[in-house]
């Protein structure tokens, strides 16, 4: 090759090195502000919420591992003929207390269960894996899914499509004598949120269902698949409370199972 050759050959070979050396990190650059974003778009999406189910373990949650396991990345609670309870059971957020919160999951039951979701709830000493507290009532023949229940303490507060304001009493009172057909006496029922049979179409049998938790000072609501089912607000400053924990249920009755998913928390 000719010395013109050469250099023609040199001048090539500099201008595409030139062309590599521009290029592959500018498009490694690309990459990585797209990573970037997608993350960010993802925290944004996720709005202050944390997952505080990891889908793999029972890490943070306390419960009788006879009823509670992890099973295909859900959170199951199942009773069989053989583990019959005699009392309702919870596994419970070992995580925190909650004061303000949104809390968000998935779950599934099946058509005879029974379950709930308690919040701001005090653990009992006397009785293993027991909550006292506000429940977010769930079954699966939607009799009380979306309501609001006190487990072990004033019983109903606000049946599905009720608006109630729970009044204040001025002293300790038997709470037995203020219950009737398990419903609290003390209150006023101040809107409908929609007709009880109406809203249980919104509930799917036998599939998965969103519940959406809005629990800020003392008003609590009570979402399934984004519709508003019960919405308390609690003046009774002898029984009402601020904190506590959370935890899921298994109920007394037959043989049952209950899962759950993508169980996410936001402190208000």
């Amino acid at each position: 090759m000719n010395t013109e050759g050469i250099r023609m050959k040199k001048i090539f070979y500099s201008g595409l090195f030139c062309i590599l050396l521009y290029s592959f990190p500018s498009f490694k650059i690309s990459a990585q502000q797209t990573d970037n974003e997608l993350q960010d778009r993802d925290i944004k999406n996720d709005d202050g919420f944390v997952y505080i189910f990891d889908g793999k373990t029972l890490e943070h949650w306390e419960g009788d591992p006879v009823y509670w396991r992890v099973e295909n990345g859900n959170l199951v609670g199942e009773i069989t003929p053989e583990t019959i309870l005699k009392t309702n059971s919870f596994i419970i957020w070992q995580g925190g207390q909650p004061h303000d919160f949104e809390l968000m999951l998935e779950y599934r039951i099946s058509a005879v269960g029974n379950s709930g979701i308690n919040y701001r709830s005090e653990r009992l000493t006397d009785v293993p894996f027991a909550l006292r507290g506000y429940q977010a009532d769930i079954d699966g023949r939607n009799r009380y899914t979306g309501q609001n229940y006190e487990e072990r303490k004033r019983t109903t507060l606000a049946y599905r499509g009720e608006k109630v304001r729970i009044e204040n009493i001025e002293k300790v009172v038997d709470l037995k004598s203020n219950i009737e057909n398990n419903c609290w006496q003390i209150r006023d029922v101040i809107d409908s949120l929609g007709q009880i049979n109406s809203l249980k179409l919104k509930i799917k049998d036998n599939d998965w269902n969103q519940v959406h938790l809005v629990v800020k000072g003392n008003r609590l609501l009570h979402y399934v698949n984004n519709v508003l089912m019960s919405d308390v607000t609690d003046n009774d400053s002898i029984n009402q409370t601020f904190s506590g924990y959370l935890g899921v249920q298994v109920h007394t009755g037959p043989p049952m199972k209950v899962e759950y998913r993508n169980i996410k928390l936001k402190n208000l």
